[in-house]
C-alpha cells in the first residue's frame, strides 16, 4: 500500500491522474447536456398520479364524514416499520422537514419515511466504511484519537447529508421557478384577461412553460387539481406557496386569494406583480454578473496568465537559448 502511494504521489503520475480527471469532467460536462433526458412527461405524469390522490383522498373524507368509520391505512414498506418502530418522526422530523420535502418535489407520504430512514442508517454505514478504510486500508500515520475523529467526522457526514441533498434540491427548484415565473405571470394575465376561468388558464400556463421550467408546469398542474377538488381555493393557493417557498409566489398567491373574496380587479395586480418578478429577476441576473470580476480574478491569476506570458515569452527564450545567452 505505501509503494502504491508514492507511485501515485510521484509528480509525473500525479499530473497525469489529474489531467486525465480534467478531460473526463470537460467531456462529462459536453455530453451531460446531450445525454440528459426531458423530465416534463415524467414530471405530468406525477401531477397526473397526485391528482388523482387528491381525488380520491377527498372521496375517502366524504365518506368518512358521511360513516363516520376510520379509513385503512396502506403500508408503505418496511422503511414505514423501522421509522414507526424507532418513532423517528417526533426525534428527527418537524414541521420544517415537511416543508422541505414539499418545496423538494418530495410529497408522497413514502418520501418522509425514505427520508427519515436513510438519516438513521447512512451515519452508521459511513462508520463503518471509514473504519475500514481508516483502520485497515489506509496506512495513515496519524494517532488513534486522530483517526477515530476522521471516523466520527465521516459519520457524522452522513447524518447530515439526507438534510444536504433535500436543500440542493429545493434551490435547484427554486431557482428554476424563479426563472419562468414573470413569463408565467405574462401568460396568465393575458388568459385571464381573454376571458378564461383561474383553472383553465393554470392549465394553459402550464402546458406552456412546461418547456422553460418543469417544476413550475408540474406546480401549476397540481394547483389546478386542488383548486377542482379541494373545498376552499384559497387552501389552494395557499399550498401553492408553501410548496415554493418564494416571496414572489407568495405575493401572487395573496393577490389572488383577495380577488377571489373581494372580487376585486385580477388583471391589473398580475400585470404589477409580473413587472416587479421581472425587475427582481434583471436584478439578480445583474448582482451575478456584477460578482463575476471578483471571482475570476484568481483563476485568472493562477491559470490564465503563467500560460500567456509562456507563449508570449516562450519563443523569445528559446531563441536567446539557441544563441548560447543563457
Amino acid at each position: 500500500m505505501g509503494n502504491l502511494l508514492s507511485i501515485v504521489l510521484e509528480p509525473q503520475n500525479l499530473l497525469a491522474i489529474l489531467a486525465s480527471l480534467a478531460v473526463f469532467a470537460t467531456i462529462l460536462t459536453i455530453a451531460m447536456p446531450v445525454l440528459q433526458r426531458d423530465e416534463l412527461a415524467d414530471r405530468m405524469n406525477s401531477v397526473v398520479i397526485e391528482r388523482d390522490k387528491i381525488r380520491q383522498r377527498e372521496r375517502e373524507r366524504l365518506a368518512e364524514e358521511k360513516k363516520r368509520g376510520s379509513l385503512k391505512q396502506t403500508d408503505a414498506g418496511f422503511m414505514k416499520d423501522f421509522v414507526d418502530r424507532f418513532n423517528l418522526k417526533k426525534a428527527l422530523a418537524d414541521e420544517s422537514t415537511f416543508s422541505a420535502l414539499k418545496m423538494a418535489g418530495y410529497r408522497k407520504q413514502s418520501h418522509i419515511y425514505v427520508f427519515l430512514f436513510f438519516r438513521l442508517v447512512l451515519p452508521f454505514i459511513m462508520l463503518v466504511v471509514a473504519s475500514i478504510y481508516v483502520f485497515a486500508v489506509a496506512d495513515l500515520q496519524y494517532t488513534f484519537m486522530m483517526k477515530l475523529a476522521i471516523v466520527l467526522g465521516v459519520a457524522y457526514a452522513g447524518f447530515y447529508a439526507p438534510i444536504v441533498f433535500v436543500r440542493n434540491q429545493v434551490s435547484k427548484r427554486q431557482l428554476s421557478i424563479r426563472r419562468a415565473w414573470p413569463d408565467s405571470l405574462d401568460l396568465l394575465l393575458i388568459c385571464v384577461e381573454s376571458g378564461m376561468t383561474m383553472e383553465s388558464a393554470l392549465r394553459k400556463v402550464a402546458v406552456e412553460i412546461g418547456t422553460n421550467s418543469a417544476p413550475l408546469a408540474e406546480e401549476l398542474v397540481l394547483t389546478n387539481a386542488e383548486l377542482s377538488y379541494l373545498q376552499e381555493r384559497r387552501q389552494a393557493y395557499e399550498n401553492l406557496a408553501l410548496r415554493t417557498g418564494l416571496e414572489g409566489v407568495k405575493s401572487v398567491t395573496m393577490a389572488l386569494i383577495q380577488a377571489e373574496r373581494y372580487g376585486t380587479p385580477l388583471g391589473n395586480a398580475l400585470r404589477v406583480l409580473a413587472q416587479e418578478n421581472r425587475d427582481q429577476r434583471m436584478a439578480d441576473a445583474e448582482k451575478k454578473a456584477a460578482s463575476l470580476p471578483p471571482k475570476l480574478t484568481v483563476p485568472m491569476i493562477v491559470f490564465f496568465l503563467p500560460v500567456l506570458f509562456a507563449v508570449i515569452l516562450g519563443p523569445a527564450i528559446i531563441r536567446l537559448t539557441e544563441k548560447d545567452i543563457f
